[in-house]
């Protein structure tokens, strides 16, 4: 086959694995909870799949190989989200192999040569990979062609079998990942791979494109509420120069965030990465080349809009009368707050707190998520009580706002919800529940201070009740002791202790609170939060 015969092919492969996504796209952005629960793997895929259509159409190639490094080079170049690089790396690895393909034809030999280079390469792009995704999808399916390639099978038939193979894989998922299984749903990078195949298999046997499952299959309400990235923004950018340092790159990003990728070679390296700060990525890669085709997403507002999305979606679904917004910081905590919301009510959980207080606009969006007429906002710190009150003056709905100044109040405040209950009705109960709690902390000092009547040293422990210094020294459970024995001064049935980021063992703690009040329910919990390692309620 001439090499215009081999670019002609190419691009009716390429439409029709276009053509397949492009059909399940939306229902593929409906399953996507993992890395994160963002509603774009199908959106991802799409575009980069078109990028590489434009890469053919654009190709000046004069051999098979030159046409081969295009594909790749177009598919890096337009690859976008966790998904699209990953899948970049398969259409390279593949590429490698077959650029370097005699024959006039690319027969089921070298069909099963492709997908394993495609694994390979796959797998190599991830510096942990995590089976139950389009990486397990991708192996298979390079399994499979091998197991059958030396039964001489045309490359239509291969391919046939090859989606049998996939829908299999991509059913497995679930069994692969723990994320999968609680939301009730397969994955979205391997459904998305899945279709891909589909597309090329229809093509290359001459039948039409078989029509797409239904736009969204039934989604339950655990596959629509999912847990925020720890992240903020999904960064994306290209890094172009001269032998280019991967692994130096590579290291140096991994200090920013997760969900990290850096693919290509010593000329041109593509980056994905979740982090807080966007910037440092960007200089991390000016600092080695010339960046280009950056994107940044809000995972969190993409998370927010998906729920929204879905829930309008679901059939039988009934809108509670009222929702929640809740600031909360740390995993451990945000588990804690969904967990006390349960089926009595939506709730959206907006990440911050102390030194990280979220905008109005940001609690505003997080409102508007809720499918409730009513809601309620806990700030959860009075640094973002402001904020909080100018969300709810302008809202669409009505809005109370319980001003709950730390998350050991605001999980007391949780206990007394009812989403059947009127605003008016939750913010009289919920501030009557939080009126009947003791709150306190321990926390590192940053400076030299007097508080109180107490002197303490930059780097001692500072533990404070209802936001009174209390007690600060070098012992971490003389401190800590002294902040529940504040606490419990009144009669007290149970006291909650969230362990924060960095927090000291609190195992000698408990024992000594144990011994003085031996009637006391101890219940420790890893709330995750940062800046103060103990947070302690007691009601």
């Amino acid at each position: 086959m001439t090499l215009n015969g081999d670019l002609e092919v190419l691009q009716a492969i390429v439409d029709g694995a276009l053509a397949s996504l492009e059909a399940s796209r939306q229902r593929i952005d409906d399953l996507n909870v993992y890395p994160v629960p963002d509603g774009d793997t199908g959106t991802n895929l799409t575009l980069t799949v078109r990028a590489v259509a434009d890469a053919v159409d654009r190709t000046s190639a004069a051999s098979r190989q030159s046409l081969a490094r295009d594909v790749a080079r177009g598919a890096l170049m337009g690859a976008r989200g966790n998904s699209g690089v990953i899948f970049s790396q398969i259409v390279r690895g593949a590429a490698d192999v077959l650029g370097e393909t005699d024959g006039p034809r690319i027969d089921a030999h070298a069909a099963a040569l492709a997908l394993r280079g495609a694994s390979d390469a796959a797998y190599r792009a991830v510096r942990r990979p995590v089976e139950g995704t389009m990486l397990s999808v991708i192996r298979e399916l390079a399994e499979e062609a091998e197991a059958r390639a030396n039964e001489g099978p045309a490359l239509g038939e291969l391919l046939v079998e090859l989606v049998r193979r996939g829908e299999i894989a991509v059913a497995r998922t679930p069994e692969q990942l723990q994320v999968l299984r609680d939301a009730g749903v397969v994955d979205a990078g391997g459904a998305g791979l899945l279709e891909l195949v589909r597309g090329v298999a229809a093509t290359v046997s001459g039948e039409p494109l078989p029509a797409p499952p239904p736009e969204r299959g039934q989604l339950g309400i655990e596959a629509v509420h999912q847990e925020l990235s720890p992240y903020k923004y999904c960064t994306v950018f290209l890094v172009e120069g001269k032998d280019l340092d991967r692994d130096g790159l590579e290291d140096d990003l991994e200090k920013l965030g997760d969900s990290l990728l850096v693919v290509g070679d010593a000329n041109a390296l593509k980056v994905h990465v979740h982090t807080d700060d966007p910037g440092a990525a960007l200089a991390l890669g000016t600092a080695m080349g010339t960046i280009d085709g950056v994107e940044i997403a809000n995972m969190h507002e993409q998370t927010q809009d998906r729920s929204a999305r879905l829930l309008a979606a679901v059939p039988d679904l009934p809108t509670a009368t009222t929702g929640v917004v809740a600031v909360v910081a740390g995993d451990g905590n945000r588990r804690l707050f969904e967990t006390l919301a349960g089926a009595l009510g939506p709730i959206a959980i907006v990440e911050g707190g102390q030194t990280m207080n979220p905008s109005t606009a940001e609690l505003l969006a997080a409102v508007e998520s809720l499918p409730s007429e009513q809601a309620i906002l806990l700030p959860n710190n009075s640094n973002v009580l402001m904020a909080a009150e100018q969300a709810a003056a302008n809202a669409p709905r009505p809005v109370h706002v319980v001003a709950a100044d730390s998350i050991p109040a605001g999980l007391a405040a949780m206990v007394a919800y009812d989403g059947s209950r009127s605003a008016e009705e939750n913010a009289a109960e919920m501030r009557d529940a939080i009126a009947h709690v003791a709150t306190g902390e321990v926390t590192v000092a940053s400076r030299d201070v007097e508080l109180g009547g107490l002197a303490i040293h930059k780097g001692q422990w500072l533990g404070l009740a209802a936001g009174d210094p209390i007690a600060g020294g070098d012992d971490f459970t003389d401190v800590a002791a002294a902040v529940a024995d504040r606490l419990l001064a009144e009669p007290r049935d149970l006291l909650t202790l969230l362990t924060g980021v960095d927090a000291p063992p609190v195992d000698a703690l408990v024992e000594r609170i144990a011994a003085g009040h031996p009637d006391l329910d101890v219940d420790v919990r890893d709330g995750g939060q940062p800046h103060y390692q103990l947070l302690l309620s007691a009601e």
